[in-house]
């Protein structure tokens, strides 16, 4: 069984101005998909404090870490630069899988700017802020990213025949 943990990062939400529906959904599907959600939280649009989060997070050997929302135009949308300062390996597959099997649901697909990579043994990656795209996302993601994961967490590499 592998840790999750989802953020949501929405200035609204920290602020108990809008109801976060988007983290929720996505403990339940990590749950129902066999993950230990260790730990969530909604914080801010703000550079350093989404940095100093996914920091804590990953040094608490947090296998999977969803972040759900600023991915988008916004000048506050600084989820994806927060990430890139954090990540010591990027993982461009993921997002273009997500950006390019979405775009059947919405042409606005191609809007997002949602990262992926690694840190330490943590997988971290950014999806919308909306309940439907954070779902609809991760959805597409969710088989590989267990390989993925089977990956990071052995020594030498996992079994890798189809």
């Amino acid at each position: 069984m592998y840790t999750a943990a989802v953020i949501t990062i929405s200035t609204k939400g920290a602020k108990g101005e809008r109801v976060d529906t988007s983290g929720p959904n996505l403990v339940n599907m990590l749950k129902n998909d066999g993950y230990d959600v260790k730990y969530t939280n909604i914080i801010p649009d703000d550079f350093e404090i989404i940095k100093n989060e996914l920091l804590k997070v990953c040094n608490e050997n947090i296998n999977l870490i969803l972040t759900t929302g600023g991915t988008g135009f916004s000048q506050s949308d600084v989820t994806p630069e927060a990430t890139n300062a954090v990540v010591e390996r990027f993982t461009p597959g993921i997002p273009e899988m997500m950006r390019s099997l979405n775009l059947k649901n919405t042409d606005k697909s191609c809007l997002s700017r949602s990262v992926a990579g690694i840190r330490k043994n943590s997988l971290i990656i950014n999806l919308p802020g909306s309940e439907r795209a954070a779902k609809e996302n991760f959805e597409v993601v969710m088989k590989p990213i267990k390989h993925g994961l089977d990956m990071l967490n052995t020594v030498g590499s996992a079994n890798c025949g189809g």
